[in-house]
């Protein structure tokens, strides 16, 4: 049977169309051949801007010789991880049980109905002394064992599915706010004080696990246990942003960053940028500027959303997925420059200074003696200097280089990020265009993803031309309901009353989710809905990712929508979810970062401001900037007069009096 994946609408299983594999898509067609014919099932899962995807595809799947060994002895199936993540999570979660690590390229060798035995993720076509077991050398392997003892890989099989399906079945002590203490205790403990970011190489922009820090940094409870946490918090987010801002792993020239830094110093990243990467980053650096006033953190979120709008904006008001790390062949030659080429673009004086401010050199830290631009000037009105610079310098490179290219999905999940992360900068940054971009791209998505029928109900994915398909997970309705919060809570700052609309679409997307996705038997939510087949089982998504958890992200939905509409239902929801995170709060708290901060928040409380519709939303917006961040609902009353200009604030469960000055209308939040 020839490759089948010439009509996919994935990018990723069309860069792999070429291939002389038989790659079928993931699908029931695959497994009922697999069984037919007993072979095992060989899954191989990536996605469209993966650099060592494209690698592998290379090296392995475009040579005939291996693709005839791939051919004669697996069903071999190409999956989108962005498409599927319902198949990547069980076959991921197999891996690392396996191997105590993931990745993608992801391989996995499963049973001819899907149960995962073996796998790993980078192979190379020969023996290169490294380690790794030969791509063909490993196909010729699991072809004789599973001749030969096709009951031990049926055994080990049995084995990672009852794994699996153990860790739904989580519980943990009773649920007290110490836990968010000695998490951030850990986090912080882990932090690399020279470089910035936490643990080892390779480094990611560890966004939730910052928000995380920044919403536990004001709790009483904080600093009555540990009264040095929060100065210590300060500077481990302080380094951390910073490092981040003047290492290559953010594009100094045309702003965003990349997925991931491979060396300790955030210098050079693989230089793919991720939706949902930039979304967090936009949070974390706004919510660090509202505290802190850095001009850098502000320049930072300014860039990456004039990014986002320039290179990622789709037609209808939503954000494409990602853009590759490769062009013309080579990783990060968009991105990367050597001294001459400065020179001829700026002229030799200008030149001077943005490569000492830059550190782009004669030696370069790249390949081929070429440099990936990183700011090693420390003044930053030095940085604002070369502003005209660096204009002139991306203008350049997208003049006279192929740009990266760009996959075309829009997912749910990443669009809902973005939202709600660009609808807080325009508030908070004064910015209305902003947040009404944030506000097209939440009419968007209830649009688009959602299929006209009688039931509501939510899609995955989105292709221009040809619409929403897959049917949608835990995250996007957890996310999405995020999104429409996100807008509700600040929209009336442009549009009194316009609010109503976007809390109602977050309260469908959170119901629904309660009712497909929840364990009437155990706490938690199942990724996937009732009734949808999944490989070996339906299982339940704790931990954070590249991006939120389903389960955690739905904590911030509950906690948001019981403090606006005080519906007990949503605050036992969250009830019975706290044990679990008090567990891993202990044990791994930067792997539950989200869940944790959702924790946080409701713990130091959500605020709900409801507004007369004469009251001066513009003053409030300034006053807020005097007080730390702090999850906040801005709401004008209809209920009131029209002329009505005083504010009653809401603050963890307790309503103080109407007040008409913005000091006394914010005076029960905390300065400190």
């Amino acid at each position: 049977m020839p490759n089948q994946l010439q009509n996919s609408n994935s990018l990723y299983l069309r860069q792999h169309a070429e291939n002389p594999v038989h790659w079928q898509p993931w699908g029931e067609a695959a497994l009922a051949q697999a069984r037919a014919e007993d072979k095992p099932l060989l899954v191989s899962i990536g996605y469209s801007a993966c650099h060592w995807c494209h690698v592998m595809a290379h090296e392995c799947f475009e040579d005939d010789y291996i693709a005839g060994l791939m051919n004669r002895n697996f069903i071999c199936v190409k999956v989108d991880r962005e498409e599927r993540p319902d198949v990547d999570q069980i076959y991921m979660e197999a891996v690392q049980m396996l191997q105590h690590q993931g990745g993608w390229p992801l391989n996995v060798f499963c049973l001819p109905d899907g149960r995962p035995f073996f796998g790993g993720t980078y192979f190379p076509p020969e023996d290169r002394g490294n380690g790794l077991i030969p791509w063909p050398q490993l196909l010729m392997r699991i072809t004789d064992f599973f001749t030969r003892s096709k009951d031990e890989l049926l055994e080990n099989a049995e084995a990672i599915q009852k794994n699996i399906m153990a860790a739904n079945q989580q519980s943990g002590p009773a649920w007290n706010d110490d836990a968010l203490v000695k998490a951030a205790q850990g986090i912080c403990g882990n932090h690399d004080d020279q470089y910035g970011g936490f643990g080892s190489t390779p480094k990611f922009p560890a966004a939730m696990t910052l928000n995380f820090l920044n919403s536990v940094r004001h709790l009483p409870a904080l600093h009555e246990a540990d009264p040095k946490l929060p100065e210590r918090i300060d500077e481990v987010c302080g380094i951390t942003l910073r490092a981040m801002a003047h290492g290559g792993l953010f594009d100094q020239f045309g702003g965003g960053f990349a997925r991931y830094s491979v060396d300790a110093h955030w210098l050079i990243p693989h230089f793919e940028k991720m939706l949902y990467d930039n979304a967090l980053l936009i949070e974390a650096y706004t919510r660090a500027w509202v505290d802190s006033k850095d001009p850098l953190y502000a320049a930072v979120v300014t860039e990456t959303i004039e990014w986002l709008e320039r290179e990622m904006s789709a037609p209808g008001g939503g954000f494409y997925a990602a853009l590759d790390s490769d062009s013309e062949g080579e990783e990060g030659r968009f991105y990367v420059w050597d001294p001459e080429e400065v020179d001829s673009v700026l002229g030799p004086a200008q030149s001077r200074e943005v490569r000492a401010a830059y550190n782009i050199t004669n030696e370069g830290n790249f390949e081929h003696g070429k440099s990936n631009p990183a700011l090693v000037e420390p003044d930053f009105a030095r940085r604002e200097a070369l502003a005209s610079a660096r204009e002139t310098l991306r203008l350049h490179r997208e003049k006279s280089r192929t740009a990266p290219g760009r996959d075309p999905k829009l997912s749910l999940a990443w669009n809902a990020l973005a939202i709600r992360a660009i609808a807080e900068a325009g508030f908070y940054f004064n910015q209305a265009a902003w947040l009404e971009c944030a506000r097209r791209a939440a009419d968007f998505i209830w649009e688009a993803f959602r299929p006209k029928g009688e039931s509501f109900c939510l899609h995955s994915v989105y292709y221009e031309g040809t619409g929403s398909s897959v049917e949608a997970f835990l995250h996007d309705y957890a996310l999405a309901a995020e999104a429409f919060l996100a807008v509700a809570s600040k929209i009336d700052w442009l549009e009194p009353g316009a609010s109503a609309t976007y809390r109602q679409r977050a309260q469908i997307c959170l119901d629904q989710a309660l009712k497909d996705f929840t364990d009437p038997q155990a706490a938690g939510c199942f990724f996937t809905a009732e009734g949808v087949e999944t490989p070996v089982t339906r299982r339940k998504e704790w931990f954070d990712n590249a991006q939120p958890s389903g389960n955690s992200s739905l904590l911030h939905a509950l906690s948001a929508l019981h403090a606006l509409t005080g519906e007990s239902r949503y605050a036992e929801a969250l009830k019975t979810a706290r044990p679990i995170y008090a567990d891993y709060a202990a044990r791994v708290a930067s792997g539950v970062a989200h869940g944790l901060e959702a924790l946080a928040t409701e713990t130091r409380g959500i605020a709900h401001l409801q507004a007369g519709p004469a009251a001066d939303l513009k003053a409030l917006r300034a006053a807020l900037l005097e007080y730390p961040w702090q999850r906040i609902f801005i709401e004008t009353d209809p209920a009131e007069g029209e002329h009505t200009t005083a504010c009653r604030l809401c603050l963890g469960g307790t309503c103080h009096p109407p007040a008409e000055k913005p000091a006394e209308i914010l005076s029960p939040l905390k300065r400190s």
